[in-house]
């Protein structure tokens, strides 16, 4: 599991948006709750930021080199759909 969320270099900043309280937002705050930690002790000089708000559809934003940025709704998802986006989103550079 420790390569797993290894970012890749031209990754800048991650953030998740999702409601604190929601039901749709349930699967994203259990992912968080599980995998932040093992991201930021694999990506300590990267920025993970979490962005609650209330009402807010939970999703996810990669911020790449020049100012790139891919995102990405985990609205619906469930606990490993949503390590397979992530995975997929901070693994893959942008072109």
């Amino acid at each position: 599991m420790s390569g797993r969320y290894a970012f890749a270099k031209g990754l800048k900043e991650v953030r998740f948006l999702f409601c604190q309280t929601g039901e749709h937002s349930a699967a994203t705050r259990s992912f968080l709750s599980r995998a932040y930690p093992i991201m930021k002790k694999n990506n300590p000089s990267i920025p993970i930021m979490l962005r609650e708000a209330q009402g807010t559809l939970p999703k996810i934003y990669a911020r790449y080199g020049l100012g790139q940025e891919k995102s990405q709704s985990l609205e619906g998802l469930s606990d490993k759909q949503i390590e397979d986006a992530v995975t997929q989103l901070v693994k893959n550079e942008t072109s």
